[in-house]
């Protein structure tokens, strides 16, 4: 079935003075990242993206992808689940991969490396956002996972233990402390299926950003952004 999403690219401010090859991230649920009027606030990405220019962090495009509103948590969802149906997710990145990225390559002086490309949200959207990573490391080397719903299947955690980094691979965890009483405990396993008894050390980077008052919402994401974006794109020592 054909749909429309409204898709966004956000520019270096210098970008038409230059010939400079961008990394570029991918950003889930696009109404809630710059839009002043969303109903349960945004990130205000535009604003991150201005305040970290002015720090000389410009080197980076941002593609930004509507959610499906009623069909968002489908598309989000990458397992076959008993509440919630087939999840339509491997379809949504089969959307990414093969339709959007190209016509991004295209469009806009963006490099093809997986190391220069990344995939981001939070809740459903970081769930879809890490499943791209682990299942399409190829394409994916930077995640951007904010709150992640792993509650909603447990075949994240065993797609998280057979992974295997094809090359250095960055991700970016945040978890809040308030979140649910499910969250945390999932965090953790979460880690423990990445990180334990690996082989692919030297390839696999990790970095954990936790807020003790942290709740599952737009706020809290928006706080975590520029910081995100700093280790992920810019690999500066987090404080």
């Amino acid at each position: 079935m054909q749909r429309k999403r409204r898709i966004a690219a956000l520019l270096p401010y210098d970008y038409h003075e230059t010939e400079t090859i961008y990394p570029v991230l991918y950003l889930n649920d696009g109404q809630n990242l710059f839009n002043e009027h969303a109903p349960f606030g945004n990130w205000a990405i535009d604003k991150a993206l201005s305040r970290l220019a002015a720090q000389g962090l410009k080197d980076l495009i941002v593609i930004t992808i509507d959610h499906g509103e009623e069909e968002r948590l489908a598309e989000y969802l990458p397992y076959k689940s008993t509440k919630y149906g087939e999840g339509k997710g491997q379809q949504y990145l089969a959307f990414i991969i093969e339709t959007l990225k190209p016509y991004v390559d295209r469009k806009f002086r963006v490099s093809k490396k997986a190391t220069d490309t990344g995939i981001g949200g939070s809740s459903m959207g970081g769930l879809i956002s890490l499943y791209a990573g682990l299942k399409h490391p190829e394409v994916f080397g930077n995640m951007m996972v904010f709150s992640p719903s792993l509650w909603i299947s447990k075949e994240i955690f065993k797609d998280a233990q057979s992974f295997t980094a094809l090359q250095q691979t960055y991700l970016y965890l945040y978890a809040g402390g308030k979140e649910s009483v499910v969250h945390m405990p999932n965090i953790r396993k979460l880690k423990d299926a990445l990180f334990k008894n690996r082989l692919d050390q030297g390839k696999m980077h990790f970095e954990f950003s936790h807020n003790p008052e942290g709740m599952h919402s737009e706020s809290f994401w928006r706080a975590e952004f520029p910081k995100a974006i700093e280790w992920l794109y810019f690999k500066k020592v987090l404080k």
